[in-house]
């Protein structure tokens, strides 16, 4: 049975939920029944099979994605005093996070095409006070890895990877989350394996750091009541972890449903792609892109995302405002110009239904409607 699409949601997570209720409501229950909540099986055992799946040594459990990149600079001692580079168009927690410890976050600009941060503008910003570069594989692609890692190495610094958007995609063959010092990652419902709620985890290949990170989401205790250091209260519910469990099995063929729909808009978008009235994201070679979001670029972007939600297509701006304009980070002493490709990315790019269980009705209708604008 066919019928007419007259919405599409940006996210329908209902429609990944529905086909594992059943096994998602068992390890719920599996954790009421336990009464263990806090740490535990549930979490040692998703810790072990997110470290497999990604290719490292150590993987630690966290409250959230923005707790995963505190804990993450924590661990390496960053504070006041201290630089951090990183790019001026993310998600706030990635500046927020610096900010918080104390330290100074060092923005630069990003690479137009790719909108992840630019290596020589990093090359530029390193100083003596550097202490770390944080990369942020935007989007679902990985950043340009190795000549930042080239420079880290060269000046001594750590590399902390911002792979909130990011689980499963690969540089040319590695997974994102194992090519720095840290890798941090986000369970947000939205990502691509979302939990029932916050939560997060960071990875490592350094046993040491690792085990220092333990000790950070867990107020420095070891043992229980006897503090090394101060750390917070960043530790994973057991029935986040239960969650995610089910739902790791099937991130492999979640991710594959969302690059054939990306294809799928290459095919639709070509003729205005043709006519220069849209760019879609790029896939470089030797990346492997997981489309936590597809990001086009428009001459008049408002225009077409106020004629998308009159059509009830659902859209999102990230991000409007970089973080070189943000009130909060005024101190920094920047303005309007200094960075022009992050600027041209917040005021001409839109962020569409991606999802893996988009139908190719539900794409055509949202190519359409943009191709009655534009």
């Amino acid at each position: 049975m066919s019928f007419e699409v007259t919405s599409v949601p940006l996210l329908d997570l209902q429609a990944q939920y529905q086909p594992i209720r059943d096994e998602v409501l068992a390890a719920i229950t599996r954790v009421c029944d336990s009464q263990r909540f806090i740490m535990g099986p549930e979490v040692e055992g998703l810790e072990r099979e997110l470290a497999g799946m990604l290719e490292v040594k150590e993987a630690v459990g966290v409250s959230s994605g923005t707790d995963a990149l505190l804990a993450a600079m924590m661990a390496l001692n960053i504070g006041a005093g201290d630089e951090v580079i990183t790019s001026t168009y993310s998600f706030f927690a990635t500046a927020g996070c610096v900010v918080r410890l104390g330290a100074r976050p060092v923005l630069v600009d990003i690479d137009r095409v790719t909108y992840n941060v630019d290596p020589a503008a990093i090359a530029a910003a390193i100083t003596p006070r550097t202490r770390a570069i944080i990369p942020v594989h935007l989007y679902g692609c990985s950043a340009e890895m190795t000549p930042i890692l080239e420079l880290a190495a060269k000046a001594g610094v750590a590399v902390i990877e911002d792979a909130a958007q990011a689980i499963g995609s690969r540089y040319h063959g590695r997974p994102v989350g194992g090519l720095g010092t840290i890798g941090c990652f986000s369970f947000f419902p939205s990502k691509n394996l979302g939990a029932f709620g916050d939560g997060g985890f960071v990875t490592t290949n350094d046993a040491a750091l690792a085990h220092r990170l333990r000790l950070v989401r867990n107020h420095g205790a070891e043992p229980k009541y006897f503090h090394k250091l101060v750390g917070a209260n960043f530790r994973l519910d057991a029935i986040q972890a239960a969650v995610l469990r089910v739902k790791l099995p099937h991130l492999a063929a979640w991710t594959e449903a969302r690059r054939r729909n990306a294809a799928r808009y290459r095919e639709l978008f070509a003729p205005l792609v043709v006519k220069g009235q849209v760019e879609l994201p790029v896939e470089p070679d030797g990346f492997y892109h997981i489309y936590n979001q597809f990001v086009i670029r428009l001459a008049e972007r408002d225009r077409v995302k106020a004629a998308l939600d009159a059509r009830r297509v659902g859209t999102e701006i990230y991000y409007p405002v970089p973080f070189h304009l943000q009130e909060c980070f005024a101190h920094l002493g920047h303005s309007k110009g200094d960075f022009p490709a992050a600027e041209d990315a917040a005021d001409h790019t839109l962020a569409l239904p991606i999802y893996g269980e988009l139908t190719e009705a539900q794409q055509r209708y949202v190519v359409e409607s943009i191709a009655q604008v534009v």
